[in-house]
Formats: C-alpha cells, sequence, structure tokens
C-alpha cells in the first residue's frame, strides 16, 4: 500500500503520460515480491480504469498479456487487434459500453536500477490510436517514469524507521497472500499514519471501533510493523473465553491445578513471550478476570494456577473492543484501572460509511478473493452496482460488504454461460434494499436521496443520473470547489473534469455550472 503523498506521485507521472500518449487508460502496476515463484503485479495507480483495480493482484501466470510484457525488452511490446489474448482489465474500464470493441494495447517494463520494478500498460478503444506512436516517444516514457520511480524509491529509503519496519512487514503479508487495510480516504490514511508512528514502541494498544471495521487486520499490521515481528503474534477471543476457563487460556495451569486438569498447559502469555497478544474482544472480560489480567500487566509475572513459581514474561499487549470502555467503567462493567492500562495509545478505526470510495476497492479485492474460490474468471462489477455500494450505509462495515460480495459473486457466476471474457456483478446479483427504511433511517442529512428507477430507462442512464445527483450534491456541501468535491470522491481533479463535461455539468474554472 503507498501513502497518500507516494500515490499523489504516481498520478502525477500517468497524467504526464496521458499528455504523451493519447489513450483512455493508463495503469502503473508493481512487480510484488514472489509467490512461491511466480510473479505477481498489483496496480498502484490507474487513469481511466475502475477505481476497483486497485483492490486487484494480477498474476502473470493468469495474464498472459502481463506475462508477456514483463518478458519483452526496453521497447516494450503492442499487441496486434486479433492478438486473441485475455485482457487483464476487461470489465474494468471507465468507458464500459465500449468493453466488447477491439481495442489498442501496449505496455513497457520498467525498472529501478539493475531490478524490474513493474510495467505501465496503455490501451485505447480505437484500435489504430497507437498506430503513430514512435519508439522514441515510448522511451521517452520509459525513462521518465523510472526516473520518477528511483525519486520516490529514494525518499522512501530516507524515511524513519518505523516506515522501513511497516514496508518490510507489508511485503511479509504480502508474500503470506494476507489481507491488507485497503483504501486511500483521508480516514484510512489518518489511520495508517497512527498504526506507523506507534508500532515501533512497545505501549500498550487500545484498538476501537464498531462491529467489523478490521480491528484483527489492525492489529496484524502493528504487530508486522513492530520489532516483535518474528515473534509470535498469539490472539485470544475473550467474548468466546468461559470464566471459569480464563485462567488456564491466559496463564496456563499445572497439572491437578483444578478437576480435569491432567496435564501442564502452556497459557497465551507464555505462547506470547517474547511477541505480540492480541485481546479481542477485551470489553466482555468477567471482571474477576480483569483483576488477575491488571497484575501481569502491571508486574509483566504471571503465576500459572497450581504452581507457586513466579514466571515473567515480555509480551507487548494490543486489546480490541466494539464497546465504549469509558462507559463500562461508569456503570461498573469494566475496571478504571484495566482500563488506562490498555488505553495507553488509543486508535479508532473508522467505520465503513466514513471511507467514501474505499468501498470500491475493498470490493475489489473480496471479488479477487471470490474469483480464485469460486475458479471464476474475472468478476466485474457493472456501473450501477458500484453506485449501489457506494450509496449504504453499511450498519455491518467490511465484513457486511465481505459477505454480500461473497453472496453477489456466487450468483452471478452461478448464471453465466462458461467461456466469457468476465463475469459481472450486476445490481440485482447484490440483493440490497436501495431506498429501504433501514437505509433511510440512517442516512447524514446531507447525503443525496435515493434516486427513483423509472421504467424503461437503461443501466447507462441510470448510473449517469445517479453521478449527475451525487456530483451536484457535494458541489453543495463543499462550497462550489471542485478540487474538495474530487477529493470527496476519491478522484484525480483531471478526471473529475472529463465526467462532469461527459455529463453535461458544464465545468469552469472553480466549480461546475
Amino acid at each position: 500500500m503507498v501513502d497518500m503523498t507516494t500515490d499523489a506521485h504516481y498520478r502525477e507521472l500517468l497524467a504526464a503520460v496521458r499528455s504523451l500518449v493519447a489513450c483512455d487508460a493508463v495503469a502503473l502496476l508493481r512487480l510484488l515480491p514472489e509467490h512461491a515463484g511466480e510473479a505477481v503485479l498489483q496496480p498502484v495507480a490507474v487513469d481511466g480504469l475502475a477505481d476497483e483495480a486497485l483492490g486487484r493482484r494480477f498474476a502473470a501466470a493468469a495474464h498472459p498479456r502481463l506475462a508477456r510484457l514483463l518478458a519483452s525488452g526496453p521497447q516494450g511490446l503492442r499487441f496486434a487487434a486479433d492478438a486473441g489474448l485475455p485482457d487483464p482489465y476487461d470489465g474494468l474500464l471507465d468507458n464500459q459500453q465500449a468493453l466488447e470493441a477491439v481495442h489498442d494495447c501496449m505496455g513497457m517494463p520498467l525498472r529501478c536500477g539493475d531490478q524490474l520494478w513493474g510495467l505501465v500498460t496503455l490501451d485505447a478503444l480505437n484500435p489504430r490510436a497507437f498506430d503513430g506512436v514512435e519508439s522514441g516517444r515510448l522511451q521517452a516514457i520509459v525513462r521518465m517514469l523510472e526516473a520518477g520511480i528511483a525519486a520516490q524509491q529514494t525518499l522512501q529509503s530516507m524515511a524513519a524507521h518505523a516506515a522501513q519496519a511497516q514496508a518490510v512487514a507489508q511485503a511479509q503479508w504480502q508474500s503470506g497472500h494476507r489481507r491488507e487495510l485497503l483504501g486511500k480516504s483521508a480516514a484510512m490514511s489518518q489511520l495508517r499514519r497512527e498504526i506507523d508512528t506507534v508500532a515501533g514502541s512497545d505501549l500498550t494498544v487500545l484498538i476501537l471501533g464498531e462491529t467489523g471495521v478490521g480491528k484483527e487486520l489492525v492489529a496484524q499490521r502493528l504487530h508486522a510493523a513492530s520489532a516483535r515481528q518474528a515473534r509470535p503474534l498469539v490472539q485470544i477471543n475473550c467474548a468466546a473465553l468461559p470464566e471459569t476457563l480464563a485462567d488456564s487460556e491466559l496463564f496456563g495451569h499445572k497439572r491437578g491445578a483444578f478437576t480435569g486438569a491432567v496435564a501442564d498447559r502452556i497459557g497465551k502469555f507464555e505462547l506470547a513471550d517474547g511477541g505480540t497478544l492480541f485481546l479481542d474482544e477485551v470489553g466482555e472480560l468477567p471482571l474477576a478476570v480483569q483483576a488477575k489480567l491488571l497484575r501481569v500487566l502491571q508486574s509483566g509475572e504471571l503465576q500459572r494456577p497450581g504452581s507457586d513459581r513466579l514466571q515473567r514474561v515480555d509480551v507487548r499487549v494490543l486489546a480490541a473492543t466494539n464497546r465504549d470502555l469509558a462507559q463500562e467503567v461508569a456503570r461498573g462493567r469494566f475496571r478504571a484501572d484495566l482500563y488506562h492500562r490498555l488505553s495507553v495509545y488509543p486508535l479508532l478505526v473508522p467505520a465503513l460509511r466514513d471511507r467514501g470510495r474505499d468501498v470500491l476497492a475493498l470490493a475489489g479485492g473480496f471479488l479477487e478473493e471470490n474469483q480464485h474460490r469460486l475458479g471464476a474468471r474475472n468478476l466485474r462489477l457493472e456501473p450501477a452496482a458500484s453506485a449501489a455500494l457506494l450509496n449504504q450505509r453499511w450498519p455491518g462495515n467490511v465484513r457486511e460488504l465481505e459477505h454480500l460480495i461473497s453472496r453477489a459473486a456466487l450468483r452471478a457466476w452461478s448464471e453465466q454461460p462458461r467461456g466469457g471474457r468476465w463475469i459481472a456483478i450486476e445490481l440485482r446479483h447484490l440483493g440490497l434494499d436501495l431506498q429501504g427504511p433501514a437505509v433511510a433511517a440512517t442516512a447524514p442529512a446531507h447525503a443525496a436521496a435515493p434516486l427513483p428507477l423509472i421504467e424503461g430507462q437503461g443501466l447507462r442512464e441510470a448510473t449517469e443520473a445517479f453521478q449527475r445527483q451525487w456530483i451536484a450534491a457535494s458541489l453543495q456541501r463543499q462550497g462550489g470547489s471542485l478540487a474538495a468535491v474530487a477529493r470527496e470522491a476519491g478522484m484525480d481533479r483531471s478526471n473529475l473534469l472529463r465526467l462532469a463535461k461527459r455529463l453535461g455539468l458544464r465545468p469552469t474554472a472553480e466549480g461546475v455550472d
């Protein structure tokens, strides 16, 4: 995952590419550390592709066009219109009405120093669009991109130790196919900055947030970016911990300590010695267990039930809860001293409804998982489905989105004939009640009203009507500032201008009429 500064830098590079070569889409893809010997590419910036592309990973073995580009020389490769190779961007171009047409496609490998860094790809819906692009111009693009990438790499190498540790941890997650904290919204960027600030310390962190926001991923990222990353991350679900077994689960026991203790047992604190212990749903712990936990946190020493010997453990504790622990303390349900011990550094994970267009990147990641699970090919969101996802309130947060995408993927996959270039996730596959009372009751005052479906209106017309309504409402909220609307939409300002023109909104220097 790139930070906001790096992301802006890459988008500026793509804008420069489009100024040199007229095309409908351009993407910058970075080659990830090898996955068991296979090359995997991840988009770090796109222009002209749907937002969900940023949540995708493309294994070269499954995408022959990308494999051939990686193997091509410095001059790159242009594919013939009749090449017959599947296109990795099928279903991902902004202009989805023209996807079935033959189009022009080319790309060049990019290097950083003596290492292959990734690819730049260019697509045009006109199959003759690149006829006049001479090799000298392509080489100029490659040199510009490689210089920009090298400059960014130099800046990143000068970052603080915490950022370097986080980059190492990120590479480890990617090599292990772990989920990431996807999204580029302001709320998620702030959360990542907070994680990077505290990760390198041994401070106890209390991770707060609603059910389903991804608190476990935050704990994993904190551990992976810490100095303890080579040691275990041990997790325990406090909500599933019976009071009678809490001592044994947390601290272990000696044989004969109680009826049924037929052998010595190591507890979670000992298992996590030298590493990290993640106490999920810590607000569910009974008061008696809270007192014992507090003693270990204060002294770093534990005593197994049935043993007289004190054992010292070196454990960093992360805790998570969806409860308001300050209120629980006021009601006498949670110890005040334990609350203050756990909340040395609180982190609030934002709700999905506060993350704007992150929902599309998350949906892209879940679609990627489902297409591998189902053996499906290129699951893609239709524009109306994307618009509907953006318009939801998501009371169940990321977990609700994950389950919804899994159901929609299964429905779409079961209906589609085999052998197509991609499988479209349509609005009906989502099964959303777009105008139901739950949505209306929880919608914020500034949200646009659900767009009524007009009989006989086609998908394209409905999508454009929704986009037109959303932009108009955002302009009103942002006082007419087009730049602020672009930030809220998670779009580049130039892309928003092009969209506004296409929708007939007459862009001006300061906003849209």
